[in-house]
């Protein structure tokens, strides 16, 4: 029902459509990419945001799903359009910083620091390091007492290996003087199954996967990585308030395109892109269905926010020793 308010609201704004609409007769279909399956969280917000993008351009716009090594795919396929500016992509943080610092560009087949444009970013989500309830630990604190009790079992699980839960997990053992171990899964539902099974008893991971779990008192919150608290977690601190400061910031979404666009097609998607996720009605549905936080931010904030994460995850990942899989 919110969905529909949310489309019916947009599309009766006439005015400000056709100030879009102008400027894009005779264009021809936009494309954006996800490099993920169908039915993720990047693939929903990719498609929540093209059927509302899609009245203020007046034109066609389409998801198109390039699933593959971690979104590698899609980028390949985005940087090979062209800077026609038919050609986008939707994709978390971790696709252009983890994979940047972990694979060469031989590798890649892209440099995320010159094939790219930036748009404009538009969600922020929490990642949250929980723990089986059963363990009896209630904080970060309470886990480093608790690993250095039982250190066969001092590891935690990740949705993948190279990504963003699974370096600040890391570094929050570094800060607490543990050695954790990172055990992979093949996402975070496999993981949540053994969590819940009691065969590994912490996990670093999105929230919106995590809350259905804590809600239910199976899973225990200890920390977020994030510098600040959420809104949506205000209950749990930071590790960095709990003595054990990862560098982290919460993870996100934005969109890219190739390099060269022109700055008048930049600017026309960014406008678009920032009068959806602007309105109420996004960022509640934001909320509900993501457990994420809808705020737009242009491309000079969100390449400050790039360049950040890569200076500061290089020389951790370096000194991890971490050689990925290709």
């Amino acid at each position: 029902m919110k969905r529909r308010t949310l489309i019916s609201a947009m599309a009766a704004s006439s005015a400000l459509a056709s100030s879009f609409a102008i400027h894009a007769q005779d264009k021809p279909t936009i494309k954006i990419l996800v490099g993920f399956p169908p039915g993720g969280l990047t693939d929903n917000l990719a498609r929540l945001l093209t059927d509302q993008m899609r009245p203020l351009l007046g034109q066609p716009l389409i998801v198109e799903n390039r699933p593959g090594v971690g979104g590698r795919l899609a980028a390949q396929a985005v940087k090979a359009s062209g800077p026609n500016g038919n050609t986008y992509m939707i994709a978390p943080n971790a696709t252009f910083t983890f994979q940047h610092l972990t694979f060469p560009v031989s590798v890649l087949g892209y440099d995320m620091t010159t094939d790219f444009t930036t748009i404009g970013q538009v969600i922020s989500y929490p990642l949250v390091m929980v723990v089986n309830a059963s363990i009896g630990v209630k904080n970060a604190k309470d886990f480093v007492a608790w690993a250095k009790a039982n250190p066969t079992k001092a590891n935690f699980g990740t949705a993948g290996a190279g990504g963003e839960t699974h370096f600040n997990g890391l570094q929050f053992g570094n800060r607490a003087g543990l050695k954790l171990q990172n055990i992979p899964y093949r996402g975070n539902g496999p993981l949540i199954v053994d969590m819940l099974g009691g065969q590994i008893d912490a996990g670093a991971m999105t929230a919106a996967d995590a809350i259905p779990h804590i809600r239910s008192g199976k899973l225990v919150p200890i920390g977020i990585f994030s510098s600040s608290r959420s809104p949506l977690m205000h209950d749990v601190p930071t590790m960095k308030e709990q003595g054990y400061d990862t560098g982290g910031t919460d993870a996100w979404m934005g969109m890219w395109g190739a390099a060269g666009i022109p700055a008048a097609e930049q600017q026309r998607m960014a406008n678009a892109l920032n009068a959806v996720v602007s309105t109420a009605e996004f960022k509640q549905i934001t909320i509900d269905r993501f457990a994420a936080v809808a705020e737009f931010r242009e491309r000079a904030v969100m390449d400050r926010q790039l360049r950040y994460e890569l200076s500061h995850w290089e020389p951790i990942i370096k000194a991890s020793g971490f050689k990925p899989q290709s």
